[in-house]
């Protein structure tokens, strides 16, 4: 018989979602006793989270939806040090002006995703996330205190065994004190939320797992209790490369520095080797339907049909269903093959650059003036050759003339302008 414990863990064994854990039939036990408090850490190194950070921050959901409290906790301390874990040196300190605005734009990001009213779990009971900043109980604690109370508790022999350390004491740049200390300021947090929220279970990514068992370990010599740990394993693609990356940087979760229909895209062009992975840790879809989604798109890859599924799923979630549908449309109007509308056209705006145009200017010459006042082309002569190379489209239709009618206009509104296969321009009659 499965129990609510054993649920929430096969589910994530499903999904490949569990890359290590302690004692996971003790875990199992615990989960079936009733709410369990999980914490997951997120330090504000940015003022934004990115796409890789989804996978823990998910993990925190996944338990609330199987009748678990989540602790989001975000590192205001630890953010001021920063995890030596996956690096090969030193990152750069942050000043508190910055820290403070790259804590105040994570802590949004978290409330989010989680449901901080209070969700009704699988047991019926109804579970509220809290969101906490380890700067609360770490920015009183003196060095002296700290280094009694915490330090007394673990071995250097301890620290230097875990592969987050020992990879950087071996590098090249080595490690300085400042880091080497971050795993005993993540193991206080978990200490502190032992004994103030009851927490049992820190969950993390992979590179964590020295630093979350460090707090197991903490736990169990100051208070003699079982805490527990759960990573997930750090996604990369099929080519090796790192889960998240996009050629302008981190694909991010803020509107601002990456846009729903960038996302939208970048997660359209998984490749097949990866889709399936990323629809089961990157979504909430049931694993039973991912598989019915997957043996669709069997029978007609090049439909995409679960790359279609992943995007509108995953920028839902972080954006909203309008913005996953506007960032199809606009994908659609750019990419896709069926008739333009103007709601394609809509959904662009702000997408690609754009131009407002008279009607009166539509003629036989139109597209060199409209070529020029919207920049793609630098004079009428540079226009005229681009024309001449068979370098421009009229509504993604490569054009041999310069003459535009305003007929050709989209809703008797829009027009997209095309120069070559990356260069676009919508233009628009107020």
């Amino acid at each position: 018989m499965t129990t609510k414990g054993s649920a929430i863990l096969a589910d994530l064994s499903a999904r490949g979602l569990i890359h290590n854990t302690t004692d996971q039939a003790e875990l199992a036990v615990l989960l079936d006793s009733g709410p369990v408090s999980v914490y997951c850490g997120f330090d504000p190194t940015a003022d934004s989270l990115h796409l890789g950070n989804l996978f823990p921050l998910l993990l925190l959901r996944r338990f609330q939806l199987f009748g678990h409290r989540p602790i989001a906790l975000a590192g205001g301390a630890t953010g001021m040090i920063g995890d030596p874990g996956g690096r090969s040196e030193e990152r750069n300190l942050l000043d508190s002006d910055t820290l403070d605005a790259n804590l105040a734009a994570v802590k949004g990001q978290l409330q989010s995703f989680l449901d901080f009213e209070g969700s009704v779990g699988s047991r019926g009971e109804t579970v509220a996330a809290i969101l906490v900043d380890n700067r609360d109980w770490t920015q009183g604690v003196g060095v002296l205190e700290f280094l009694r109370d915490v330090g007394k508790h673990v071995t250097i022999n301890t620290m230097l065994a875990k592969e987050s350390i020992k990879a950087r004491v071996e590098s090249e740049h080595g490690i300085s004190f400042t880091e080497f200390s971050y795993m005993l300021l993540q193991a206080h947090d978990y200490l502190q939320l032992f004994r103030s929220e009851g927490c049992l279970l820190q969950v993390g990514g992979s590179d964590q797992w020295g630093n979350i068992t460090a707090g197991t370990d903490l736990i169990r010599r100051v208070e003699g209790v079982s805490a527990h740990a759960l990573t997930c394993p750090l996604l990369t693609q099929a080519d090796g490369s790192k889960f998240g990356k996009s050629v302008g940087g981190a694909v991010w979760l803020d509107p601002e520095k990456t846009l729903p229909y960038e996302m939208h895209q970048y997660l359209l062009n998984s490749g097949d080797a990866d889709v399936e992975k990323l629809l089961l840790q990157l979504t909430l879809v049931p694993v039973d339907e991912i598989v019915a989604v997957l043996a669709e798109h069997e029978t007609n890859p090049a439909e995409r049909v679960a790359q279609r599924r992943l995007a509108d799923e995953v920028v839902a979630m972080v954006h909203g269903s309008e913005e996953s549908e506007r960032a199809a449309l606009a994908g659609e109007a750019l990419f896709g093959s069926s008739d333009l509308t103007p709601e394609m056209f809509e959904a662009l705006r702000g997408v690609v650059p754009e131009t407002v145009v008279a009607r009166a200017d539509f003629g036989d010459d139109a597209l060199i003036g409209f070529a020029v006042e919207s920049g793609l082309a630098s004079s009428n002569g540079d226009a005229r050759k681009t024309l001449k190379q068979n370098g421009f489209a009229i509504n993604r239709v490569k054009t041999p003339t310069a003459a535009i009618a305003a007929d050709q206009l989209v809703g008797d509104r829009f027009l997209l302008l095309q120069k070559g296969k990356k260069n676009r321009h919508l233009l628009i009659v107020e």
